[in-house]
């Protein structure tokens, strides 16, 4: 299709420059704001996902507070580093007293292996294995130990750089719950404008539905895999603690950390099992009974979640579950709430689309005489 007059060809191709200049400069200054926020972006997610989490219980404690959220936010932070940054530094402490006694043990040949007992030979698959290499330690640990120098050396990397890893977690964790304490303080103007967001992109009504939905999903996997991973690392320390089993700070952490990857926590019951079995001086009583109870923790997870796991969203259990998976594979720990979200958004609004179809093509439909 040509154009012959030239006044409105000149206009069409001015508007068509001016248009794709505006484009040009939108785009480069969407670039330019990323890139400046990208060195924030993980502790501002953080925030976003510690703030709408915590929003409901900051609201309880500003309303006995006379309607103070700044107070409230406040008092929020402070609980929070002291229940988080407390028991972290104590384990950092306690870690590092340990392992330079074991240091000062190695080097002065003084550590002490206890000789494995008879039974742990007869345990299925690893017993036979486990037992020589056990004995072979107590006798002389320094020749064990130089026939597994590769791989105690390759243990050791991992071990520094997961510790180093989880360190900085914290720390990240950290500065966004003072993050999350500033949000949560403006948490009305921020909810208001979130909305307005969600309303631009999706429509009125289904920008609601879209600001529901995240905020619940959010909320449902911080309860359903955080939540239920204290829980667990609650219990399977308390297990610890009351069976003797050395460590048992360190043990319940590293369950905690096993819960939120999503692992089970069987990886590290059944070595300490083995441990009350093999090692320790309990009775057999006491043995049967901190064992069913370690099992039944180790499987809490799986009761737990079903009920706390999507709990007042309006997408399916397996749908949060899967995405909050995807997600974590695909993008870390931050995956966990990003992939749930995405997930149960793109469902609501596929099956939006499937019932909005299903509602138009009602009328056309007739009912089938049964033959």
């Amino acid at each position: 299709m040509s154009i012959d007059n030239p006044e409105l060809r000149q206009q069409i191709n001015q508007d068509l420059v001016q248009a794709m200049v505006r484009v040009g400069l939108i785009a480069l200054v969407a670039f330019a704001c990323l890139r400046i926020f990208s060195p924030f972006a993980g502790i501002m997610l953080w925030a976003l996902i510690l703030a709408v989490t915590l929003y409901p219980l900051h609201q309880r404690l500003a309303n006995k507070m006379g309607g103070s959220q700044g107070r409230a936010s406040t008092m929020m932070v402070l609980l929070g580093l002291v229940i988080v940054g407390v028991p972290v530094v104590a384990l950092g402490m306690s870690f590092t007293e340990y392992a330079h006694a074991v240091y000062i043990n190695f080097k002065n040949d003084t550590i002490i292996v206890p000789t494995p007992s008879a039974s742990v030979a007869e345990w299925p698959i690893i017993g036979e294995n486990l037992y020589q290499f056990w004995q072979s330690a107590a006798a002389n640990l320094e020749e064990t130990l130089t026939a597994i120098k590769p791989q105690l050396i390759e243990g050791m990397r991992w071990a520094i750089a997961a510790t180093a890893g989880t360190l900085g977690t914290v720390i990240l964790f950290l500065a966004a719950l003072i993050v999350a304490g500033i949000m949560m303080a403006y948490g009305a103007s921020g909810a208001r404008a979130s909305q307005r967001i969600c309303r631009t992109l999706s429509g009125r009504t289904r920008g609601d539905e879209v600001y529901t939905l995240t905020t619940a999903t959010v909320r449902s996997v911080a309860s359903g895999v955080i939540g239920v991973a204290f829980i667990q690392a609650i219990l399977l320390g308390v297990g610890f603690l009351f069976a003797g089993v050395p460590g048992a700070g360190i043990l319940a952490i590293v369950t905690l950390l096993m819960g939120i990857l999503q692992l089970p926590a069987l990886i590290l019951t059944l070595p300490v099992i083995a441990y009350l079995w093999g090692v320790s001086d309990g009775g057999t009583v006491s043995n049967v009974v901190w064992s069913v109870y370690l099992i039944v923790a180790g499987f809490s997870d799986g009761i737990l979640k079903p009920i706390l796991l999507g709990r007042g969203v309006d997408a399916p259990m397996p749908v949060i579950l899967i995405g909050a998976l995807g997600g974590m594979v695909t993008l870390g720990l931050l995956g966990l709430f990003i992939g749930a979200v995405f997930l149960a958004v793109g469902y609501r609004l596929f099956m939006s689309w499937v019932d909005h179809a299903n509602d138009d093509g009602a009328e056309d439909q007739q009912e089938v005489p049964n033959q």
